[in-house]
């Protein structure tokens, strides 16, 4: 019999993420607006939309430890978290990090564009899904077949700035990929802050009543200037 001891495994280093913050705010979109919200804001996006909001998310940001970012999180008085960047899901331990979050109890967003594929994404997360609509200049970009995926849990998001994107967000509850409308949670039609006004937008939705769309305000820009980060 053989007395040679096995090998002990190599220490694996502690996952990490590029983090560009994380900070304890008003939830200000989706149907869980209102409510108290931990953001967790990852570094980098491969999009270049022409409304976007958080370009300092471009490069700005710092790896972090799993470890560092939960006790962060831990921290703040609150059980929903929202994983958001820039783009999240270009960093691929987000999957595992939203894992962990769910394990500990909490209730997982995540805000995503529609140009990456959702399939991977723990089954206990709601997907946000922001479809790019053509004022984006981004709107070639998005990923079709992630509307077969969706379920109850998830949302979808089109973010309206000209008449265009109202008439081609429409186009896609009506007459885009078959189903998918009836399967979610919610579809979420916002104005582009600055540019359509609130009342056009208002105004538009009223008019066609279009099945399970309600319109959204950025209410985190109402509460605090809009410019402001960390809210």
């Amino acid at each position: 019999m053989s007395t040679a001891t096995e090998p002990v495994p190599a220490k694996t280093a502690e996952d990490t993420l590029t983090i560009n913050e994380i900070f304890y705010s008003i939830q200000g979109e989706s149907t869980f607006a209102g409510q108290p919200c931990i953001f967790v804001r990852l570094t980098g996006c491969d999009l270049r939309c022409t409304y976007c909001d958080t370009e300092y998310a471009f490069y700005e940001g710092k790896r972090r430890t799993f470890g560092d970012i939960l006790a962060e999180v831990k921290k703040h008085p609150c059980k929903l978290v929202e994983i958001t960047g820039g783009e999240p899901l270009l960093q691929k331990r987000v999957h595992r990090l939203m894992s962990r979050l769910c394990d500990d109890g909490y209730t997982v967003l995540i805000e995503t564009s529609g140009a990456h594929d959702i399939a991977p994404i723990d089954t206990r997360v709601h997907r946000i899904m922001d479809l790019k609509t053509p004022s984006s200049g981004e709107c070639e970009r998005n990923r079709m077949a992630n509307l077969a995926l969706l379920g109850v849990r998830d949302e979808v998001k089109f973010v309206i700035g000209i008449p265009e994107d109202y008439e081609w967000a429409k186009a896609q509850v009506l007459a885009g990929v078959p189903g998918w409308a009836d399967r979610v949670n919610a579809i979420l039609f916002s104005p582009v802050f600055g540019k359509m006004t609130p009342l056009e937008l208002a105004t538009r939705v009223m008019a066609d009543a279009l099945p399970r769309v309600r319109m959204q305000l950025q209410m985190h820009k109402l509460i605090w200037e809009p410019n402001q980060r960390g809210v």
